[in-house]
Parts: structure tokens; C-alpha cells; sequence
């Protein structure tokens, strides 16, 4: 039994090493795969992502005194005052005021003409 398997094992080395291998185009095949994978994960998942990012902050960007805004926490106010990384907005009934950085604001609720217009050319 023993002898019958080295012979085995003998005569499956001998087809190996008589067979050449082939790993230029196993190389390439694989690094074709990988490519695609990473293209595919650009489309599906980061460039959604930027521009999402990019819409935010010129959203940001365009914030003026007396829009009314809403927080990432919920806030919702109208701002009385911008400055370079912070608004203040004044909501509730009793006027309360409070400082907000700006990447903390998630969405601009008023509506101006030019974006009005933007929309209506779209």
C-alpha cells in the first residue's frame, strides 16, 4: 500500500514539474479583477458620497441671516447671525438663542429665488 502511493505521488510530481505554469496570466487575470472591483466600489459607494459632501457644504456655503435652518440634532431656528465657522439662531417662542458650528447644520428649510430659478431651469 505504502508503495503504491509513493509511485502515486512520484508520477503526480514528474506531471507537475512537466507542465509549465502559467503565472503571467494568472497575474494579470487577477490584477483585472481587482481593478474592477475597485472601480465598482468608486461608482457604488465614494462618489455618491462626495458629492453629497459637496452639495452640504456649499449649502453651507450659501447660509444667509434670517434663513430658517434645522441641526443635525433637530434644532430648528432662524439664524440672527453668521460668522466664519458658526451660526447663531434664535429659536422657540421665548427667543432663545444659541451657537451653532456650521457643519452641525443638516438642512436649509427657506427657499430663495435663485434656487427657485435653478429648479425651474432643471
Amino acid at each position: 500500500m505504502n508503495t503504491e502511493l509513493l509511485s502515486f505521488l512520484m508520477r503526480a510530481e514528474q506531471q507537475v514539474q512537466e507542465q509549465p505554469v502559467d503565472m503571467t496570466g494568472q497575474f494579470i487575470s487577477s490584477l483585472v479583477i481587482m481593478v474592477l472591483v475597485f472601480v465598482m466600489m468608486y461608482f457604488i459607494m465614494i462618489r455618491p458620497q462626495k458629492k453629497k459632501e459637496k452639495e452640504a457644504k456649499e449649502m453651507r456655503d450659501n447660509l444667509q441671516i434670517g434663513d430658517e435652518v434645522t441641526t443635525i440634532g433637530g434644532i430648528t431656528g432662524i439664524i440672527v447671525r453668521k460668522g466664519d465657522d458658526t451660526v447663531v439662531i434664535e429659536t422657540g417662542g421665548d427667543r432663545s438663542k444659541i451657537r451653532v458650528k456650521l457643519w452641525a447644520i443638516s438642512e436649509n428649510v427657506t427657499v430663495h429665488d435663485i434656487q427657485e430659478e435653478a429648479v425651474k431651469k432643471k
